[in-house]
């Protein structure tokens, strides 16, 4: 829906709120009007219920509306003394029509100085834990949100099993966009394994499902900082769009809202305008090198062979693993017993050292030719012969930037005109059309990014599915609060990487843990209440 179409939903239900309300109004010593007016008719609720002028903006607030209306309609229904808990689930089941009924039709008198606190201590612990339920809510969604690092793609800068605090305000938070959804619960419920959100999964369907109707425009919150060259950045991925995640074209299979995307963290090599190139693995950005944070650790494909090592039996594979992790080469892909080697993932200089170890034979760089093409990258053309280690040059879109198109370059900008502008692009013969007119030029709405994993043999990332559109970011990692090695492997496994907890994600030289200051911190501020309190009693 735009905001033209939301706002004249929300017109129809504030008619709808006031032809239930309105009798309601007047006998709590309001006018009737004052029932239809959007806004002042919540704050005049909100006097009316004895509650705090602050419940308004929480019930227009997505997703936290969800808890915050129906508790609209059990709190006005106590304000006229309809306090059981027959009338709190009518209030619920009826979606607040219940009100209508005591509006027109029951004998009801307004309760003035009720009693606010809840009568049971079941409804106590209810009412904490939607309120808690609430905050953690809006924490969430418009600060910070904990995320967790699935995969290896940026191992070596962040881990496995790292726990992240991605801040929202950094880029601005973005307001979400699927409005009927779980509180605090991604793509899927857990244990449930259903969806979180109400949702259409048919992509002809979209325009017509009132379901995909429901869809908050995009719009975004200031920030006080840009994404910067380098910067981590969590965001949702553009090809999640696809069924067979494998299947990198640009043809939608089923809808998913932006914010309902698969999460994934990523390093931006390349910024909006920038023409990026890939050679050997390494990123040009402008015709010059990337500089990276000496914190970044990249790491590629090695073929490492063993001697006097079988590899046949459980204690060979340990003591291969104790050599691998003695030179921090932990990422193994693979074993060839025909060449009895291992293809591993490594820096270069762990590759170095593991040289002289006297079980190791070889180990071998991996490389990939240039000009050699590998179906599974980006933009899946024929045309263009580029891989995971030679790629580009490619010239990532801009906001109000015109790029020239012909045939030989629609694949590139294709998806993005497309999929993420929301156009319809056709091709025919050598002429392209935008919207069934005829184009030899595009300016991009929006801004594009350019993310990598800093394991470049190891990692699907924009070299597969290409630009990364900027309503898909959403925050900037800032903080590793825990660190699980093994997190994989079962909770017998799990190992605390001590040194990793309480670390920054970004910035120079060695991690520092704030860990024990916190601990300090915490309980200096027990001691201090306690101490506080004390004092209270005896004066």
């Amino acid at each position: 829906m735009t905001w033209t179409q939301w706002f004249i939903f929300l017109m129809i239900l504030q008619i709808i709120h006031g032809l239930g309300t309105w009798k309601l109004y007047v006998k709590a010593g309001r006018q009737a009007w004052e029932a239809f007016v959007p806004v002042y008719n919540a704050v005049v609720l909100m006097k009316i219920v004895s509650r705090p002028w602050w419940w308004v903006i929480l019930m227009f607030l997505p997703i936290v509306n969800l808890i915050m209306i129906p508790a609209a309609w059990v709190e006005t229904a106590r304000a006229f003394g309809k306090d059981t808990k027959l009338d709190a689930l009518l209030c619920i089941v009826t979606f607040g029509f219940y009100l209508y009924y005591l509006n027109y039709v029951a004998d009801v008198n307004y309760i003035e100085n009720r009693k606010l606190t809840p009568k049971t201590s079941a409804g106590e612990w209810i009412t904490s834990i939607l309120f808690a339920i609430v905050a953690a809510t809006i924490v969430h969604t418009y600060f910070f949100q904990p995320f967790v690092i699935p995969s290896s793609s940026l191992e070596k800068s962040l881990l496995v099993g790292d726990f992240l605090i991605v801040s929202k305000i950094h880029y601005g938070a973005r307001g979400p966009m699927t409005t009927v959804a779980a509180p605090m619960v991604h793509d899927t419920i857990p244990v449930l394994k259903k969806k979180s959100y109400l949702y259409n999964d048919n992509f002809e369907e979209k325009n017509t499902s009132w379901i995909n109707k429901l869809q908050l425009p995009y719009f975004r919150l200031p920030g006080f900082e840009n994404v910067e060259r380098n910067d981590i950045v969590v965001f949702n991925q553009p090809a999640d769009t696809l069924l067979d995640m494998n299947n990198f074209t640009p043809d939608r299979n089923y809808y998913k809202p932006i914010d309902k995307k698969t999460n994934l963290v990523k390093r931006c090599v390349g910024l909006p305008g920038d023409t990026l190139e890939v050679k050997n693995g390494i990123v040009y950005i402008n015709g010059i090198q990337n500089k990276l944070p000496d914190r970044t650790k990249l790491q590629f494909s090695h073929d490492i062979t063993f001697k006097n090592i079988k590899l046949n039996t459980k204690s060979d594979f340990d003591r291969v693993q104790s050599i691998l992790k003695k030179y921090d080469i932990t990422d193994r892909i693979g074993f060839n017993q025909r060449t009895n080697s291992y293809t591993v993932q490594a820096t270069v200089d762990a590759a170095k050292k593991a040289t002289v170890h006297p079980n190791i034979e070889s180990i071998t760089y991996v490389p990939e030719e240039k000009g050699l093409r590998d179906n599974r990258v980006f933009p899946h053309d024929p045309n263009y012969n580029w891989n995971y280690n030679h790629f580009g040059p490619l010239w990532i879109p801009k906001s109000g930037s015109t790029v020239q198109l012909n045939t030989e370059n629609i694949s590139l900008y294709k998806r993005a005109i497309a999929e993420y502008e929301g156009n319809k692009v056709v091709t025919r013969g050598n002429q392209i059309f935008i919207n069934d007119q005829p184009a030899k030029s595009y300016t991009f709405k929006q801004d594009y990014y350019w993310m990598m994993g800093d394991n470049r043999h190891n990692s699907i990332d924009a070299r597969a599915w290409g630009f990364v559109p900027y309503n898909h970011i959403f925050g900037k990692p800032v903080f590793i609060w825990m660190s699980i090695d093994g997190i994989n492997d079962g909770i017998k496994n799990w190992r605390p990487r001590w040194d990793r907890i309480f670390t920054t994600v970004s910035g120079s030289g060695k991690r520092t843990s704030y860990l024990i200051p916190f601990i300090v911190v915490i309980f200096g501020l027990m001691f201090f209440n306690k101490w506080r309190k004390k004092k209270k009693a005896k004066a």
